[in-house]
């Protein structure tokens, strides 16, 4: 339905003379004319005007289409009133993913000051694997995600934030608890519990060819914590994802590394307080001593 016929037709009513509404509105009566026919066509040939004499009136289904328009047209200027009138003030929405373990303090302490900075911000938070929060972000349904690990996909754009050590969580009781350090071949065939954090490397990857015993399979670093602290296996855990937990002990992994990584989508537009987070998280990351964080930054 073309809106400007609907315009059209709603001043015609109202002056019921076709050159002063076409005055009115600043186009030719032949214009007008065409309009109003083009419209009744696309009603299924309704006569909405009918002759008397040297002038027109409504007809009975032109007074019913009359009202229904007004409320129509009114409706429409109301809301671009709205719209304009709270283009500065409406609150903006940053679809934020992350992998299990990466809202640590260090994301959660810069959403609450940006949304603290910023009230017309509000942030939406999705956890999931980094596989899954990529296609959320291909499909624009996350503005941005956190995620362990990367691919070729060139319609995504990767910026690495920061690296962090891999640990073992181990049972409290577990013959190895007391070591400082692990290395991923002490635990041949030890059963183990997996959970879907997406590191650069899987275990299985890590270890290729040796009997890994895997028993249980999780959604998150809490469900595999508790896993463990029931004495179902081990799990490799991320930096981010130690803390403490009864009967449960962190030992450090030798040789293995995790990072972070910023996802966005090549060339779309971010609105400028969602592009405003993006740019501080990222340099809030980049900010941290490398002695404690174990940095390497790059843009990939």
């Amino acid at each position: 339905m073309n809106y400007n016929y609907l315009r059209y037709f709603s001043v015609l009513a109202q002056v019921e003379h076709y050159t002063l509404a076409a005055a009115r509105l600043g186009i030719s009566q032949p214009s007008l004319s065409s309009a109003i026919h083009a419209l009744e066509d696309e009603l299924g040939g309704v006569k909405l005007f009918e002759k008397v004499g040297r002038n027109i009136r409504l007809t009975e289904e032109g007074r019913y289409y009359r009202e229904q328009v007004d409320a129509a047209l009114l409706q429409l200027h109301n809301a671009s009133q709205t719209l304009h009138e709270s283009k500065n003030s409406a609150p903006v929405v940053v679809r934020l993913g992350l992998v299990s373990g990466a809202l640590d303090s260090l994301v959660s302490q810069e959403v609450t000051n940006y949304a603290r900075q910023n009230p017309r911000v509000r942030f939406q938070l999705t956890e999931s694997s980094a596989e899954s929060l990529m296609d959320m972000v291909r499909q624009e349904k996350l503005d941005m995600a956190l995620v362990d690990t990367t691919n070729r996909d060139r319609s995504l754009h990767f910026r690495k934030l920061c690296e962090q050590n891999f640990y073992v969580a181990l049972p409290a009781d577990h013959p190895y608890a007391s070591r400082s350090r692990l290395l991923y071949q002490d635990l041949q065939g030890q059963p183990q519990v997996t959970f879907h954090y997406d590191v650069d490397n899987t275990f299985e990857q890590w270890a290729a060819g040796h009997d890994e015993k895997n028993v249980c399979a999780v959604n998150t670093a809490q469900a595999a914590l508790s896993m463990v602290a029931s004495g179902f296996g081990f799990c490799f855990l991320p930096e981010s994802c130690v803390q403490p937990r009864e009967g449960v002990v962190f030992v450090p992994l030798e040789n293995w590394h995790q990072a972070l990584y910023m996802c966005i989508l090549y060339d779309k537009w971010l609105e400028p307080p969602i592009w405003g987070f993006c740019e501080g998280l990222v340099k809030v990351f980049r900010s941290q001593p490398k002695a404690e964080n174990n940095n390497w930054y790059t843009d990939i």
